[in-house]
């Protein structure tokens, strides 16, 4: 009887282990996320209503931070296009993929993450602005904007060759990136949606609606708008992006060349480029041209009648709203197009396992320190905004304040697509921030360096180590000047603290802290030297 007992127990048991290791086999692997990344290009922090409303209001770009994450110390490791681009992709500081300015090409033997993700067995696409090459790798379907790419009416290159389309380049990506999602996929794959948009890079041309709504709008100044720089060094004193002295009257503020003819020339004078209003204007139809010929036609008429009595602070200040109003209008309709994606997103049903990203490759003076464009550290060039919804993984509304950078996106979406990072990528994957376990995470300082110049804008080269407290930089190649700035005392960054006694040990420890990150992300002075070279060579 004992016996039988016993059989009867260990078959029992047999059974029981035996069917337990048949549910863990059976056990479906959980779903991986589909990615939409979504960038602007130089979208400000500033001009997103959930990082700040004076100027505009975003409702729809702030669904994402109200549903998601919003992050407020993310920043660039290279503050302009192609190579926060490179950086994006590769998940590598610009001086190891090569591709350090505007300029220098991309080294095409990177891998980058959207060839993982093809490898992976996901579908991937993308539609924009990718602003260097002309056939992306690892992306199933594209169809993007040469170079810098036009506001209306614009060509696209494709896998089979160029085409124009019809319209206003916002709205046409949103168009291509939902009948992709709509139409074109395998829905049996997961994907990644790279959804990139041109607005709101220079000249800011808006939709002829927007361009209307928007003339009419007064903005309020920033508070540094008119910046002596005294406090600053030579770098800040020199570059060439003051709104009254580089900003063009044609090209940026929509003056037609006529006009200054007329008026027998205009003071002070900017040296202009070979690009006028004319460049993007006479790519419109007949009706595009008419619909924003009556506005620019009221601009310039206003232009005429006030200047030539205008104080040089007045003439800054209309410098500053004509930027404004354009720059604004151009992202007004970028929010309403997030909408609509976000819109096809919940309706389709995509939206409840689909992590989407709202960035820009960098940040962008609105006439803070009275300038335009970017390439400093300082913050309103270096820190991008950053939101990131992820139902039931992020929880709604929170905010996260780490440093960040976009060395981190790469990484990122490999582990939450379950897809193994190549070991030589130099981000961290942000997933612990994501999941609230922000005691995961132990980066306390960033590093930043930037490359192209001599050049447009005349920003000086410079590298530095940025905290949450401080910011320590280097200015170098034909000068040889050091900054520091207290983030907290002086958000504005006004004051270089570099030399005064009150905190010499903070110059002492981050001059430790920055040459250690210079060697654990590989950079060096013989590097720099190296990459100036290949700058006089070029230049030659």
């Amino acid at each position: 009887m004992r016996t039988k007992l016993n059989f009867l127990f260990l078959s029992v048991t047999v059974l029981a282990i035996f069917g337990c290791e048949q549910k863990e086999k059976e056990a479906p692997t959980k779903q991986r996320p589909n990615i939409v990344f979504i960038m602007s290009d130089d979208h400000a922090y500033q001009a997103i209503s959930a990082y700040d409303d004076r100027l505009i209001n975003t409702p729809n770009i702030d669904r994402i931070a109200n549903e998601g994450m919003r992050f407020t110390n993310a920043c660039v490791t290279n503050s302009i296009c192609a190579p926060s681009r490179a950086t994006i992709l590769t998940g590598k500081h610009t001086h190891i993929n090569g591709k350090i300015d505007n300029h220098t090409p991309f080294d095409t033997t990177q891998v980058t993450f959207p060839q993982l993700f093809k490898k992976a067995g996901y579908q991937t696409a993308m539609f924009g602005k990718l602003h260097f090459g002309n056939s992306p790798k690892g992306v199933d379907e594209f169809m993007i904007l040469p170079g810098q790419g036009h506001y209306i009416n614009p060509d696209f290159i494709t896998k089979n060759g160029d085409t124009t389309i019809t319209g206003y380049v916002t709205d046409i990506i949103t168009d291509l990136s939902i009948k992709w999602l709509d139409k074109q996929r395998d829905p049996d794959k997961p994907f990644m949606l790279a959804y990139l948009h041109k607005a709101p890079h220079r000249p800011w041309w808006p939709r002829p609606d927007k361009f209307r709504e928007f003339s009419k709008k007064t903005f309020p100044l920033p508070e540094t708008l008119f910046d002596n720089y005294e406090n600053r060094g030579t770098a800040a004193k020199t570059a060439e992006m003051n709104l009254l002295t580089h900003m063009q009257y044609g090209h940026d503020s929509k003056i037609w060349p006529e006009t200054i003819e007329a008026m027998g020339g205009v003071e002070p004078k900017v040296e202009q480029l070979q690009a006028s209003v004319y460049n993007e204007f006479n790519r419109g139809t007949e009706e595009q041209k008419s619909a924003y010929k009556v506005i620019l036609d009221s601009i310039n008429q206003d232009f005429k009648t006030r200047w030539p009595s205008m104080t040089d602070k007045e003439k800054m200040i209309w410098k500053y709203q004509r930027y404004m109003q354009d720059y604004l209008g151009s992202i007004s309709s970028v929010d309403d197009n997030v909408g609509r994606f976000l819109d096809y997103l919940d309706e389709s049903g995509l939206a409840e396992n689909t992590i989407v990203v709202y960035t820009s490759d960098q940040g962008f003076y609105l006439g803070e320190h009275g300038w335009f464009d970017k390439r400093f550290i300082y913050d309103e060039s270096f820190k991008t905004p950053l939101l990131i919804r992820w139902p039931n993984e992020i929880k709604a509304g929170t905010t996260n304040e780490e440093m960040v950078q976009n060395l981190d996106f790469a990484q990122t979406f490999l582990e939450a697509a379950q897809i193994e990072a190549p070991d030589d990528m130099q981000g961290e994957s942000l997933m612990p921030l994501l999941k609230g376990q922000d005691d995961q995470w132990d980066r306390e300082a960033v590093y930043y360096h930037y490359y192209e110049y001599p050049s447009v804008h005349m920003v000086k080269r410079h590298y530095g180590i940025v905290t949450k407290e401080y910011k320590l930089v280097h200015f170098y190649y034909d000068v040889d000047e050091w900054e520091l700035y207290d983030r907290k005392k002086d958000p504005n960054e006004m004051n270089n603290v570099y030399n005064d006694p009150e905190y010499a040990s903070v110059v002492e420890r981050l001059h430790t802290e920055l040459d250690e990150l210079r060697k654990k992300y590989k950079d060096s002075s013989a590097l720099d030297q190296r990459y100036i070279d290949i700058y006089k060579n070029r230049a030659k």
